[in-house]
């Protein structure tokens, strides 16, 4: 039989196509992600999806839509091809873990990747992962900011007081190590 679609993981995989998951119904996949990554499927920032041939899709208003599921959490879609668009490198923004990231007999929730065949027009028009992906960069940045200056205070009073050059030696030094290590935001304590 052949693959419906193949995916891989840029810097962490070799092709894989969609026998490599589990088929849940025939029009979804589901992917555990800790059988290839353990625990550390957030270190997977994004997912190379395409189309074998033009073919793939029996009807060309249908999609591979591509979603995440954090341990607990629910599904989050993140994009899709379609056949005018076979291929794509679609983010991976993982959502917080849920409220109970395990069964009842203790086993840890896996995170996954599911893949869906869906209409195109019911799919969101706008790249979701992208945009949380710099949602989450901003956030990053702020608090990165706000550590700095809070080394700088000089008071008890719950307020920040910090001279106001701070700021800008703050942008010197941010802008350097950004440079140099453009991903030290993501081990930057939360």
């Amino acid at each position: 039989m052949a693959s419906l679609f193949h995916v891989y993981f840029p810097g962490k995989s070799f092709e894989l196509d969609s026998s490599r998951f589990i088929q849940v119904d025939t029009q979804r996949w589901v992917m555990n992600m800790s059988m290839y990554v353990g625990d550390a499927y957030d270190q997977v920032k994004e997912i190379f999806l395409g189309l074998p041939t033009e073919q793939s899709l029996p009807n060309p208003e249908l999609a591979l839509a591509v979603y995440v599921q954090s341990p607990g959490s629910n599904w989050e879609y993140r994009g899709a091809v379609n056949s005018q668009r076979p291929s794509a490198v679609i983010p991976l923004v993982w959502p917080s873990p849920g409220g109970s990231p395990q069964t009842a007999d203790g086993t840890p929730l896996p995170a996954q990747i599911g893949i869906s065949i869906e209409s195109a027009a019911s799919l969101p028009t706008a790249v979701v992962g992208a945009q949380q992906r710099a949602e989450e960069f901003a956030r990053k940045v702020g608090e990165n900011l706000f550590h700095f200056m809070q080394s700088f205070s000089s008071s008890n009073d719950g307020m920040l007081h910090v001279p106001v050059s701070i700021l800008n030696q703050w942008f010197t030094k941010f802008q350097e190590r950004f440079r140099v290590d453009p991903d030290f935001l993501d081990r930057q304590r939360d």
